[in-house]
């Protein structure tokens, strides 16, 4: 049986793809390309003696060979691997391929169908990047008959997948489908047994409610969730729900779940004054390190502080996230990782 891994199972890289739409970022996309290469180089891990890099090989997707030639110079002393593909955007959390192995090291790719986030956001060279990646890269694949995103789901490789009723269920991507027929579907194909289910995210999220900001997995039986710091957080109450929901949960293995809070960054605001899905959580977990974003608010400290606490055996950094959050997403939301 193929299974999704744990995140902080050993990489063999991380895909990314190099921030290049003027359209979609305007004047954002040089400080979007700077954040960008900060989590690269925190992914790569280069010693600061000798410059070998002691993390994950970067594979990162460029348009053509004038994008390439810009990335090369952002990123050239990190040694990536470049290759021209188009894409929509830089989110390959939900548009790459998703990489499963068994219990012998095979390994394939699982290519979920992908509708632009509830038909909300429908760019052109998304819809079918993770079959034309997942062919590029030369595994076998498969597909499954649901409308969904990687930042959707959650795994422990040990059978227990998390996700959330406002996405799976949402009328704009399984409107015929309840919760026990997208279970039979989706535990198959990630080679799990036992899906629990939160019930929404957060405040104008675009994903409606993708799980990894919500809850992570950080070891068997073990996640991390964000709870307020004050009354004035725009997500408070769903934040409380999903800390006092997640106390009454078994995983697949029968084991109640250790739940380990963070601060929540509380109020951040686009430009434009609203509400962004700011979190802590969304952060990605790297061979050597643990990337975790921040937004240049009070709690950034004391979040990265205490998610270094859950992985003694690599280092923890934080690092602004803050533009990339203005095109709905973080550091999870543009990784993804290579098993």
């Amino acid at each position: 049986m193929f299974f999704r891994p744990a995140e902080w199972l050993p990489h063999r890289a991380c895909w990314l793809a190099f921030p290049s739409h003027e359209d979609l970022w305007g004047d954002l996309l040089p400080q979007v390309r700077l954040e960008f290469v900060a989590l690269c180089r925190a992914i790569a891990d280069p010693d600061p003696a000798t410059g070998h890099c002691r993390g994950e090989q970067l594979k990162i997707l460029v348009l053509d060979e004038a994008g390439e030639a810009t990335a090369r110079s952002y990123l050239g002393d990190l040694n990536p691997q470049f290759y021209q593909l188009a894409f929509g955007d830089i989110w390959l959390r939900d548009t790459a391929p998703l990489g499963l192995i068994n219990q012998s090291g095979e390994r394939r790719l699982l290519c979920l169908p992908f509708n632009g986030w509830g038909k909300k956001y429908q760019f052109p060279g998304d819809s079918d990047l993770s079959v034309r990646l997942a062919t590029l890269i030369g595994l076998p694949y498969g597909s499954v008959p649901l409308f969904l995103e990687g930042g959707a789901i959650e795994v422990d490789g040990e059978g227990t997948c998390l996700t959330t009723r406002q996405c799976l269920l949402n009328p704009n991507r399984n409107p015929y489908l309840d919760s026990e027929e997208v279970a039979a579907r989706l535990q198959p194909a990630l080679g799990a047994s036992k899906i629990l289910w939160i019930e929404s995210g957060l405040a104008n999220d675009h994903t409606d409610g993708h799980i990894d900001t919500l809850v992570r997995f950080v070891a068997p039986a073990t996640v991390v969730c964000m709870l307020p710091e004050s009354s004035e957080d725009p997500n408070y109450d769903v934040l409380l729900a999903i800390y006092e929901q997640l106390q009454t949960f078994t995983d697949a293995k029968g084991r109640s779940l250790n739940v380990i809070p963070v601060p929540s960054p509380g109020r951040v605001t686009s430009r434009e004054g609203e509400i962004l899905p700011a979190s802590y959580v969304n952060f990605y977990i790297a061979n050597t390190t643990v990337v975790v974003p921040t937004y240049g608010v009070e709690a950034d400290a004391k979040a990265v502080e205490a998610i270094a606490k859950l992985f003694p055996s690599r280092r923890t950094v934080g690092l602004l996230a803050r533009t990339i959050l203005e095109g709905g997403g973080a550091f999870h939301c543009i990784t993804q990782q290579e098993v």
